[in-house]
């Protein structure tokens, strides 16, 4: 890269986080957030994109998010602590995420066939 020249995956970060460099909120890799309210006309395209993924599939992580969405996880700790700020997004306590009921059928076949 020449010198004078900027990143363009920088200047999108910091464009798309109005500047911003640290979230408002704590938030770590395997915190989970889910959608409690839908998308405004105003909201920019990323938050619309983080309530249309935390609707349809449930609490996400923000790792998961990251990834869905192609964005560092820096960025997407900064727009989903705008979302929790508006009241869009919820932080799940481990008790109100529950597992999905074919998934618990799983484990107690795979316990009933270990036990023999």
């Amino acid at each position: 890269m020449s010198r004078g020249r900027r990143d363009p995956d920088l200047v999108r970060s910091y464009v798309r986080t109005g500047g911003r460099v640290r979230a408002a909120h704590e938030l770590d890799l395997v915190t989970l957030v889910r959608a409690v309210a839908d998308a405004r006309p105003d909201h920019r395209p990323d938050e619309r994109r983080v309530l249309a993924l935390t609707s349809k599939r449930g609490a996400l992580s923000i790792a998961e998010l990251s990834a869905y969405l192609d964005l560092p996880a820096s960025v997407v700790k900064i727009i989903v602590s705008d979302l929790l700020d508006s009241g869009h997004l919820h932080c799940p306590t481990p008790a109100e995420v529950k597992p999905e009921l074919a998934l618990i059928k799983e484990v107690l076949h795979g316990l009933r066939a270990i036990a023999g």
